[in-house]
Formats: C-alpha cells, sequence, structure tokens
C-alpha cells in the first residue's frame, strides 16, 4: 500500500497541514485568547493541533470533490486523519482536561498523586463515552471493540447534537436580529431617564457606605477606651451594629438595583445603535436578508418536523436534485457531470467556510464567557475537545450533500456507520432547539418593559 503512495502529494499534504497549524496558533494567540494568559504553551500547541487535524478531513472532502490526489494518497491521509482525531479526542485530550480539573480543583502538588487522580477520572470519562452508544443503533453486530466505528459513533452522537443545537438556535436568532419588525423601539427621553435612576442610585449607595464607614471608625474610636463605661458600651454599641447592619441590607439591594439599571442602559445603547444602523444602505441590506432568512428558518423547521413524524432521511443530496429539476422541469442540456462537480464542490466550499467560521464565533463567544484568570487552561481544553467532535461529526453530515461518486472514500474510512441515524438525530434536535429559541425569545420579548418595547 505504501508503495503506491505518492510522496509528493503526500508533502502537499502536510504542507497545507502546516498552514491549517499556524492559522490555528495565530488565532488562538492574536485572536481569541488575546486578553487572557494562557501560560502554558503546551494548551496553545493542543488546540492548534486539534484545529490542524479539523481542517484538514474537510480539506479532504475538497480533494475528494475535485479529484486533486490519486486515489491512495486520499485514502491514506483520511484513515491517518481519523486515527489522529480519535486518539486526540477519546484519549489524549480528555486527559488533559482531568488533569487540569484535578490539578485546579484539588490543589495536590505531587504530580505522581495528581496523575493517579486525574487517570481515574478520565476512566469514569471513557465508561460514559463508552455507555453513550448502546441505546442507540448505531453499529452493525460485525464491528468488533477497538473498531474505528466505535470511536466515530460515539463522538458522531455529541458533535450532531451540537451542530443542530447551535443550527436550531442560529436559524431562529439570525432573522430575529437582522429585522426591523423585532427591533426594540427606544426614545433619548427613556434613555436619558434610566441613566438619571442610575445615577441617582449610585448616589444613594455612596451615601450609604459613607456613613457606613463613619459608624464603623466612631465605634472602633469608642471601643478602645479601655476607661468607658459598662453602660456606655451596652447602651449605644448595641444600637450602632444594628444600624450598621440595616444599612449594610439597604446597600446590597441598591446594588442588585443598580445592576439591572445599568443592563437596561446598556440594552437600551444597543437597540439605539441598531436603529441608526438600520437607516444605513447596510441597515436595510441586512432586513432583506432577514426576511429571506425567516422564510429559510420556517421552510427548515417545517421539513425538519415532516422529516421527524414521517421517519424518513433524504437520500439525494441537493446538487443532484437541482440539477434533476433543471434537466427535467426546465429541459436544459448540459454537462451533468462537469457542473455537477462545479456545484458540489461550491456548495461544500461554502458549507466548510461558513461552519469554520461560526464555530471560530461561538468558541470566542463561549471562552469570553466562562474564562478566568484561574480556568483559562482548562477552557482552552474544553473548547479543543469541543471543536474537534464539532468536525468530525460535520464530515459526517456533510457526506449527504456530496454526489455518490464523490462519497466512496469517505464511506469506506467513515465505517459501517449508521448514517440514516445521525441525520434523523439531527432533525429532532435542530426541531427542538428552533422551537426552544423561538419560546425563549417570545419570553424575553414579553419581559421588556413597556415604556422601551
Amino acid at each position: 500500500f505504501f508503495g503506491r503512495l505518492n510522496l509528493m502529494e503526500v508533502a502537499t499534504v502536510a504542507a497545507s497541514q502546516g498552514l491549517f497549524f499556524a492559522f490555528g496558533w495565530l488565532f488562538f494567540k492574536h485572536y481569541l485568547f488575546k486578553d487572557y494568559e494562557v501560560r502554558r504553551s503546551f494548551v496553545q500547541l493542543v488546540f492548534a493541533c486539534t484545529f490542524q487535524l479539523s481542517c484538514t478531513m474537510l480539506e479532504l472532502i475538497i480533494f475528494e470533490i475535485l479529484d486533486v490526489l490519486s486515489r491512495p494518497t486520499r485514502q491514506f491521509c483520511w484513515r491517518l486523519s481519523l486515527h489522529a482525531n480519535l486518539l486526540l479526542l477519546v484519549i489524549f485530550l480528555p486527559f488533559c482536561i482531568c488533569y487540569s480539573l484535578v490539578r485546579m480543583l484539588s490543589g495536590v502538588q505531587a504530580v505522581p498523586l495528581r496523575t493517579l487522580l486525574a487517570s481515574g477520572c478520565w476512566l469514569g470519562y471513557f465508561y460514559m463515552f463508552w455507555k453513550l452508544g448502546q441505546p442507540f443503533s448505531l453499529l452493525s453486530p460485525q464491528q468488533g471493540v477497538f473498531s474505528i466505528e466505535q470511536g466515530i459513533s460515539r463522538i458522531g452522537i455529541i458533535g450532531v447534537t451540537s451542530i443542530a443545537t447551535l443550527s436550531g438556535f442560529g436559524a431562529v436568532y439570525s432573522p430575529y436580529t437582522y429585522m426591523s419588525y423585532f427591533m426594540r423601539t427606544v426614545t433619548p427621553q427613556e434613555v436619558a431617564l434610566y441613566e438619571r435612576r442610575l445615577m441617582q442610585t449610585l448616589s444613594m449607595i455612596a451615601n450609604k457606605k459613607r456613613k457606613i464607614a463613619l459608624a464603623k471608625r466612631k465605634g472602633s474610636t469608642t471601643d478602645g477606651g479601655r476607661l468607658s463605661s459598662l453602660w456606655s458600651m451596652l447602651g449605644s454599641s448595641s444600637g450602632g451594629v444594628e444600624n450598621i447592619a440595616s444599612m449594610e441590607q439597604d446597600v446590597s439591594a441598591l446594588e442588585t438595583l443598580s445592576h439591572q439599571l445599568f443592563l437596561e442602559v446598556n440594552d437600551m445603547h444597543g437597540a439605539t445603535a441598531r436603529m441608526q444602523q438600520a437607516r444605513t444602505l447596510k441597515g436595510r441590506y441586512f432586513n432583506v436578508l432577514g426576511y429571506f432568512l425567516s422564510v429559510y428558518c420556517v421552510y427548515k423547521i417545517v421539513m425538519a418536523a415532516v422529516n421527524v413524524a414521517l421517519n424518513r432521511v433524504g437520500k439525494m443530496d441537493p446538487v443532484s436534485r437541482g440539477i434533476q429539476i433543471t434537466v427535467d422541469w426546465l429541459g436544459f442540456d448540459f454537462d451533468v457531470k462537469f457542473w455537477s462537480q462545479q456545484m458540489s464542490f461550491l456548495l461544500v466550499g461554502v458549507i466548510i467556510v461558513s461552519s469554520i467560521r461560526s464555530l471560530l464565533i461561538q468558541l470566542t463567544k463561549l471562552f469570553h464567557f466562562f474564562a478566568s484568570s484561574a480556568s483559562s487552561n482548562l477552557m482552552v481544553l474544553l473548547l479543543a475537545q469541543f471543536m474537534g467532535m464539532y468536525f468530525v461529526s460535520l464530515v459526517i453530515l456533510m457526506r449527504m450533500n456530496m454526489p455518490a461518486e464523490y462519497r466512496v472514500i469517505v464511506t469506506e474510512v467513515l465505517g459501517d456507520l449508521e448514517f440514516r441515524f445521525y441525520h434523523h438525530w439531527f432533525d429532532v434536535i435542530f426541531l427542538l432547539s428552533a422551537l426552544s429559541s423561538i419560546a425563549v425569545i417570545y419570553v424575553a420579548r414579553k419581559q421588556v418593559p413597556e415604556g422601551g418595547a
């Protein structure tokens, strides 16, 4: 088998992996974690390697469509990439996450003991990971325990669930944010009113804290006198303590109110900025785009509901279906094989680019929301694990978007999986995610103050 490999083609794939690694490293250093200190270069290396292996699989899908490399070389690169991803996502990354978690929470300094605790944590994770696939009929009985399908099938459940959840939320939230119909209307008078309330609340908090500080200072001065009478201590000290406690409760309530007012003022300024942008040419473009996306959202939800209700999965890829409609209904005569290849390349390329962009944006938001100086290393490893599972599952789902002649090697290397299950599972989770997003947005809009709605 190795004698049939073209070394120049393997070198080309290796060079592209170097570019992917460099892009992942630069994205890590200068965009994703620029505001946080990730001290361990090992963690940065793991993130860049995960990004590299993930992009390599998507690159190989494009090579399948364009027939860039020879078949033995593509097959070798596919198998190498999948095995490397499995080792990374099933064994290496989970152990690193467990080790980082034990180091952060336990405070154990001895490396052997820390490694032992991390190994026990990893065994618990692996047991749950293995049990995850048992309720589903993912494999044929002929598959062995250590076959590649065992790992891919379980990674696919987690990854497809993540993709469907993000897709369902995005299908609802994108038109909601783009369309001016759903835009909150805020007047300058309302903004000024809430800002004035916020400033008054902050002033009250400052006055209360000043009085508390003076009362504590006076109490400490009084208690410091050794010759103070017992009646003075019993009479004035008790009332002063009660007064301080009452003022501290008032300060706590006012700080909660100030936090809510600050969030409301911030939302109002954001709504004002969106109103101003909606009047520009770019805003009008996004408004029109929002209407198209809303129609697409309704179509996707209806089709997902029909697929779930009828327990069906599409058997023809979108490109072949479009060409068939063009030839049969419109009567056009053209080179079907040539245009099928070009349109498949375009469709898959758009899906890959948009998926990578969307995932990187979501990773950035998640990290900035959850990360802190103490947990930044752990968050990097968790996001790398999520990213790897996401892209492996994306390959499973993208197989359906490829014409039959281009998906042969992909089907061979992924093994004997129940591909139909993953597409049906995607429809179920997508439908639940979209309907839940609609419900959450509806409730959130109902809770907007009447004056700002």
